[in-house]
């Protein structure tokens, strides 16, 4: 299939005002301008006479499909409030591809998204990153693990506290997310000299941690809990996302100094705790302003994941440059969920995850007219 006359924003590299995209084999085979634009033979021809033609948009973090809008806490899987530490769970293991969700998402032009558990545990388990199209999760994942989850502040406190049961402080969340880290630390450290009888089901998740091949997500609000999470992460040499980060444009000089990105958001929602009281759009500016690598999340179902290009334009609203905000649901989310080898720009070779609008999707009225899946057209306006 080739798309033509579109205006294309393919996030790395210029925009062309009058371009094509040529899609086969389920990944991107050509872009360019249409003057040098020449039909091949048996070619499907999609010709989308001036619409915005992006990559895909790509949620940095969400619950989709694992907790399910319609049916309550029988459809919710997302938080095991039995152990604080559960780094053996897996989102394969709970995502329902059936979750309407999944279609609102396409309906918005999002292609792809991180999926997790929740921040209930100190150690809520291992996300994954995959397609919103399908119906087995095998054959939607993109990237798993693809990131190990930690949580810190009001979450695990009253998740446990409140069952007089520890964590019920944050030095307390800190202690145990040490210890668990230093077990992990012992556990490689016996595995790599060969003293090991067999391999042990609770560390063995923690194994691509410790070697920088995924990152932990860090759950943390508060600006001190996301400090106490560069502390832990510098002490043990891992890597984090930092999730939220709703006070992090309060500390930018010291989050820009730890080299760590920034998954902002949900900001359209209530301050519904204490820790989320100074949240609001600018953060975004901020971080762009000071060179932090950042993301915008709906954090679904907290803001409903079809409103994500809603909350990038709420950002620039206050301040961030445009192509700030488009980048900050494409390119940047697939960078800093480590798969921007195969989705979150309109490159040659990489996957054929397109969505096509009428205008800019950040504004309220525009429409998604078409999104592209592994070069599939999978939703028509």
């Amino acid at each position: 299939m080739v798309i033509i006359n579109g205006r294309i924003f393919p996030m790395e590299g210029k925009n062309i005002e009058n371009g094509y995209v040529r899609t086969k084999d389920k990944v991107i085979e050509d872009i360019g301008d249409m003057s040098s634009f020449q039909l091949q033979k048996d070619e499907a021809v999609l010709d989308v006479q001036g619409a915005w033609v992006m990559p895909g948009i790509i949620d940095a973090h969400s619950h989709i499909g694992i907790t399910e809008e319609k049916w309550g806490i029988i459809a919710d899987d997302c938080n095991e409030q039995t152990n604080p530490v559960t780094p053996t769970l897996r989102a394969i293991d709970a995502v329902n591809p059936m979750d309407p969700g999944f279609h609102e998402a396409i309906e918005a032009g999002i292609t792809s998204v991180m999926v997790g558990p929740g921040s209930s545990n100190v150690v809520g388990g291992q996300f994954a990153f995959m397609k919103t199209q399908g119906r087995c999760v095998d054959n939607m994942i993109v990237k798993f693990p693809a990131a190990m989850k930690v949580a810190f502040g009001e979450n695990p406190k009253t998740s446990y506290g409140d069952k007089d049961q520890s964590p019920a402080t944050r030095m307390a969340i800190a202690a145990i997310l040490r210890k668990t880290l230093t077990e992990a630390v012992q556990y490689k450290n016996d595995k790599n000299a060969g003293n090991l009888n067999q391999e042990d089901f609770d560390m063995e998740p923690w194994i691509p941690v410790l070697n920088k091949e995924i990152p932990m997500k860090v759950h943390a609000h508060r600006a001190d809990d996301i400090l106490t999470a560069i502390r832990i992460a510098n002490e043990f040499n891992v890597d984090i996302t930092i999730d939220h980060g709703t006070e992090s444009h309060l500390i930018v000089d010291e989050v820009k100094k730890s080299g760590f990105p920034v998954i902002v958001g949900p900001d359209l929602t209530s301050r519904s705790k204490i820790e989320v009281k100074n949240m609001n759009f600018k953060t975004n500016k901020v971080l762009h302003e000071a060179g932090v690598l950042f993301a915008i999340t709906t954090d679904h179902p907290v803001t409903m994941v079809q409103y994500l290009p809603i909350c990038a334009g709420l950002a620039v609203k206050c301040g961030l440059p445009m192509e700030e905000g488009l980048k900050a649901i494409t390119i940047n989310a697939a960078r800093i969920c480590r798969v921007d080898d195969r989705v979150g720009s309109l490159q040659k070779g990489k996957d054929a995850d397109i969505a096509i609008f009428s205008g800019n999707p950040m504004e309220i009225f525009t429409r998604t007219l078409y999104t592209i899946i592994d070069g599939e057209i999978i939703y028509t306006y």
